[in-house]
């Protein structure tokens, strides 16, 4: 059998001839997908189009950090974990110290203003990271970059990850956008020693991202690994020194591997294998012993395969095969959390684009079609198409919501029931409230064939004119190639 994927001999500096037509119609493109946004803010209530709940929690942490009452309570052992939690759903803290210590920062601005900055900052967090991710791909700095990096962001600013991220205000864009900056740095100045040391930071707000250091290690950069490991023990170490109580039941306690904390793992927002699993068991201790299972086997499976890629000289590949495990084997992935289709979206639109210009159809057609898919599979639909019976608010938007769903606030009255809705679903219900985590599965099963079938970079293809080896950034130049039947 052939390799499915092949790299070609491609002159150095292929991609960078300018078309200019790129920047303006990216300008074009983005600004009417912006537009169609405000528009939908005027048009609508806030309760449509922002309900900043994980934002206003984010302000809750930091004010209770800096001993701001009511919320600070001296009396309690554990003042942010032992806090009441905010609005009606007592929504608690879920995150590390560190996290809490960072959004310290946050809570000195205005409620009023802080909304509508966590909006500015998301679509900007949005534009880098795809602008890095076209930095990962080889891309000069120049006005071809800044047009795709604008097509992009209008095909992916109307997805329901994206725009469930600007509706509560949480962090997901920010942290993919420094992951992508930090794992995409060159690898050939001295001056980047630190590579690594931002996703290990990453990780102490969020832990999902620590599936990077295996795949680090996989990848053998073990440089980068071991400043992603010391990013992570600095945020650690900052958090017993600030808040030592706090620190001590999140850790030692073990709160950080307490997944039901967050709510109902069940939950059709919940688009991992913990919540597939849970859905079909129809009990949430009853799947623990087969998701463990799976998820070991697949954390394994995944980091192994994107570090075959990055290997390979494929480094965005890589990078997003080992997200995409985090998705998956995380007790926790809620819809918004998949913000990580974005960049996989132009990474596929830009291998379509190569594939194009090499008269190669086939994979032009098969990968344009990839990238046009994920958009699709997870637009922001108004559920209004499909159902007159919203599920999930003002705000029901995507494939996700088309089924009928448990309000969350059940699980904490309750526990754990029988007759919770995702337990009974049935037919394309099963389907569409498992949308994200059954794309992930033929996504992850795509990228784990393409790590075994390209073939190992050969001294040929090193010693390229403007090429720099397979381990190196330079080496993700590399198109990717059907060959001809």
């Amino acid at each position: 059998m052939r390799p499915v994927l092949t790299r070609p001999q491609a002159p150095a500096g292929e991609h960078r001839t300018p078309g200019r037509w790129l920047l303006p119609a990216g300008l074009g493109a983005f600004a009417l997908a912006l537009g169609l946004y405000v528009i939908y803010t005027v048009i609508h209530p806030k309760s449509f189009t922002m309900d900043p709940v994980d934002l206003a929690v984010y302000r809750s942490g930091g004010l209770i950090v800096r001993h701001v009452r009511p919320l600070y309570d001296p009396r309690l052992a554990a003042p942010l974990y032992d806090w009441v939690g905010y609005g009606k759903l007592h929504l608690p803290f879920t995150y590390t110290p560190f996290a809490a210590i960072v959004f310290a920062v946050i809570s000195f601005v205005p409620w009023w203003l802080s909304q509508q900055l966590s909006v500015a900052v998301d679509i900007l967090a949005l534009l880098t990271a795809l602008w890095l991710t076209l930095g990962g791909l080889g891309y000069r700095r120049d006005s071809t970059r800044l047009g795709v990096t604008l097509l992009g962001a209008a095909a992916v600013f109307w997805t329901e990850p994206v725009l469930r991220t600007i509706y509560l205000g949480q962090v997901n864009l920010v942290l993919m956008a420094l992951i992508i900056w930090d794992l995409c740095q060159p690898d050939t100045s001295r001056t980047r020693w630190w590579k690594g040391f931002g996703t290990g930071v990453a990780a102490g707000i969020k832990l999902v991202p620590l599936i990077f250091i295996p795949y680090l290690l996989l990848a053998r950069k073990f440089r980068q690994a071991a400043m992603a490991c010391a990013g992570f023990a600095f945020t650690v170490l900052l958090g017993f020194v600030i808040l030592p109580q706090d620190s001590t039941k999140w850790w030692f306690d073990g709160l950080f591997v307490q997944g039901g904390r967050t709510g109902f793992t069940g939950w059709a927002g919940n688009q991992s294998l913990d919540g597939l699993i849970t859905r079909l068991a129809g009990s949430v201790n009853g799947a623990k012993p087969a998701w463990i299972a799976v998820a070991v086997l697949v954390a394994a499976i995944g980091v192994t395969g994107a570090a075959l890629l990055d290997r390979k000289g494929y480094l965005l590949p890589g990078l997003l095969m080992a997200a995409l495990t985090g998705l998956l084997v995380s007790p926790i992935s809620w819809d918004h959390h998949w913000v990580w289709i974005a960049p996989g979206a132009l990474v596929a639109a830009h291998y379509a684009t190569r594939a194009a210009k090499r008269h190669d159809t086939k994979a032009a057609w098969g990968l344009g079609i990839l990238a046009a898919g994920t958009v699709a599979w997870f637009g922001a639909w108004p559920a209004r198409l499909f159902t007159v019976k919203l599920n999930l608010g003002n705000d029901s938007l995507g494939l996700l919501w088309i089924p009928r769903n448990t309000n969350p606030v059940y699980y904490q009255w309750y526990g754990d029931r029988p007759r919770f809705t995702e337990y009974h679903w049935h037919g394309l219900a099963l389907i569409a409230g498992n949308a994200y985590v059954l794309a992930g599965l033929a996504l992850f099963g795509l990228l784990l064939a393409l790590s075994l079938l390209l073939p190992q970079p050969t001294k040929e293809h090193d010693d390229e004119p403007g090429r720099t080896r397979a381990r190196s950034q330079g080496s993700l130049r590399g198109r990717l190639r059907l060959p001809a039947a």
